[in-house]
């Protein structure tokens, strides 16, 4: 089976292979970056400016491969690979809990991102922590 998607958008970040991204967007709150949502996905922009965090599906286009086994950074064990959050899958699909601070048309100002600069946006949603934190623990 083959499963297509066409992103939404782009992350534009000073994030690049060279410059390294941070292990996880929320370990570096600072890191700022624009969602670029494409035209033809305007409208579905509306009423996300009333959401303080959106979570955000990416793909990992930066990828070579993948492995079963995963060392992550700072352990010194290894872990299956979906016991980690290792970028190199089967499905390179990046995951991010992202803050929103702004909506200006179709651009998202955000901050806490790990996406390199051109990074394909797969999809946006609200992030609700009465639906998106198990054990009502936001």
């Amino acid at each position: 089976m083959i499963i297509e998607y066409r992103p939404v958008g782009v992350f534009h970040s000073n994030l690049t292979p060279r410059a390294n991204a941070p292990r996880q967007g929320i370990l570096e709150p600072e890191n700022r970056a624009v969602i670029e949502v494409f035209d033809e996905f305007a409208e579905a922009v509306k009423d996300l400016d009333e959401c303080e965090y959106i979570i955000v599906l990416y793909h990992l286009n930066q990828t070579t491969g993948w492995h079963p086994i995963a060392t992550p950074p700072g352990s010194d064990r290894t872990f299956g690979l979906f016991a980690t959050r290792s970028p190199n899958r089967p499905n390179p699909i990046g995951f991010g809990i992202i803050k929103l601070n702004k909506v200006d048309g179709t651009k998202l100002m955000v901050s806490g991102v790990d996406a390199f600069e051109g990074t394909p946006v797969l999809d946006i949603k609200p992030w609700i922590s009465s639906i998106d934190c198990p054990g009502g623990k936001a």
